[in-house]
């Protein structure tokens, strides 16, 4: 298997700590490269165009999160799956694993895209866009339905090539493509003025070329894996394997959409440049969001492999390394976004004063004293993934998504648009305490009742405290 995969790292190998520190930061920055998309449409809409261009980008993009959703649900599930088989060295369960995976996601994407085109128009009238904003946000959102296809495979492309032990390859695809993807929105929007439009056709035209080139890479590093037998391109029983897992990732991953599209509706009613505002703290914000959330994704990933392979006391090792890297992480962010908040929204500006600066400046001081909060809760749904306990990793984000959610509406019609984003410190001060109810007894053996905790029957308790004696 070393001469296949040539930048292996197995996290079901040497010293815990190591096995989960190696997967975490290739994955932080793939998906720092990541958001280089999204943050060089609102930079280019911002800065070129104007900033009615950059609200209806930051617009249209709570809407796409739904669909972010989706893709990130079966990521998750196809690279849980296909760690766990890979883990267990059934190889050719294994490539059944990532053949069905692959076909869900395509089936699931034909019907996103059909929903996309005829419904997200509606959508933006229900969140009351402001219409000199409506003709760029539906534009936006109807070439970002067009490039679905190349997201979701990409996506799930990246699950199986971190299932594999390999997360530099499609850092690698990503970090030129993303990077290439700025200069092609410069490109069409200053020499083409193609406007709005413009930087969403970059979006399409570069992911999709990152997106060919991932999965001919992978399906070149399974077909390279030795198995036995007779291959199986499509298991109905392997698709629920992987649904167990990826419904509800995306249930949660698209309520907490929703919850986002619903505080954007309320921000809408606020005007255009507080949403530019807004939307420019938000592309801050989700730098750091979505990177711990895919970090969280390497802890399950991490949990699910040692699982696969037996190993059930590497994984409270494990928990403590991811949750000391996204606290540092968070730490870092925090200094970040009070010492230079102003300066990083000038990236998406043109005006150092203004009511759009000043809300983004405004949203960031509010939220970023309290990052350090999220280290332990989605280190904790991480685990949570990994070791099957989806209930309960439901359960924990659901509950803090309600409380936002609601406070951000009560807030805003007391306190004005400052009180929406208090919702954020308030809410979050509830996110780290409904999951340690359930990490606490999983590491301390004093669970009630024994249970499963992946989705093929190892025989053992999720407890991982007699495994450590």
């Amino acid at each position: 298997m070393r001469r296949i995969f040539l930048h292996e790292q197995r996290p079901d190998r040497g010293l815990p700590v190591q096995g989960a520190v190696a997967v975490l930061p290739a994955m932080f920055g793939s998906i720092l490269f990541q958001q280089l998309y999204n943050i060089a449409d609102s930079l280019v809409a911002g800065k070129l165009i104007g900033e009615n261009a950059l609200a209806a980008v930051g617009n249209s993009y709570e809407i796409t999160l739904i669909f972010l959703a989706f893709s990130f649900g079966c990521n998750i599930g196809g690279s849980v799956i296909v760690s766990r088989y890979f883990g267990a060295k059934d190889y050719n369960t294994m490539k059944t694993a990532v053949t069905t995976a692959l076909i869900g996601t395509v089936v699931l994407c034909g019907a996103l895209m059909a929903v996309g085109l005829l419904g997200c128009r509606s959508l933006l009238v229900l969140i009351r866009t402001p219409a000199e904003l409506m003709a760029d946000s539906a534009e936006y959102l109807d070439i970002y339905t067009l490039g679905l296809p190349f997201l979701f495979l990409y996506n799930v492309a990246t699950g199986i090539f971190t299932a594999l032990g390999d997360s530099r390859t499609p850092f690698l695809f990503l970090a030129v493509s993303s990077t290439a993807n700025i200069a092609v929105d410069v490109l069409f929007v200053a020499a083409f003025d193609m406007g709005v439009a413009g930087v969403a056709w970059a979006t399409f035209l570069c992911q999709g070329v990152s997106c060919v080139l991932s999965l001919w890479v992978v399906a070149r590093r399974v077909r390279a894996v030795p198995s036995e037998g007779e291959r199986v391109w499509f298991s109905w029983k392997m698709l629920g394997q992987i649904a167990v897992v990826a419904i509800p990732s995306i249930l949660q991953q698209s309520f907490v959409s929703v919850g986002n599209i619903i505080i954007q509706s309320v921000v809408n009613s606020f005007g255009a440049s507080v949403i530019a505002g807004f939307a420019a703290a938000t592309k801050l914000n989700n730098v750091l969001i979505s990177s711990l959330t895919t970090l969280g994704s390497g802890i399950s990933n991490y949990a699910s492999q040692n699982l696969g392979a037996g190993k059930n006391e590497r994984v409270k090792a494990g928990f403590g390394a991811g949750v000391r890297l996204l606290g540092s992480i968070c730490l870092c962010f925090t200094a970040l976004y009070l010492l230079a908040g102003r300066q990083l929204l000038m990236l998406f500006m043109n005006s150092p004063t203004g009511e759009a600066i000043n809300t983004g400046l405004t949203f960031l001081q509010t939220i970023a004293p309290f990052y350090l909060l999220l280290a332990f809760k989605l280190t904790s749904d991480g685990l949570m993934r990994g070791c099957g306990m989806m209930g309960r990793f439901m359960a924990t984000t659901l509950s803090d998504l309600f409380l936002r959610v609601v406070l951000a509406i009560l807030f805003s019609r007391w306190l004005g648009v400052n009180g929406t984003w208090l919702s954020w410190p308030v809410a979050g001060l509830w996110a780290p305490c409904s999951p340690w109810c359930f990490i606490v007894p999983l590491f301390t053996g004093r669970q009630k009742k024994k249970r499963r905790c992946n989705l093929f029957d190892m025989g053992e308790s999720p407890s991982f405290h007699d495994e450590t004696k």
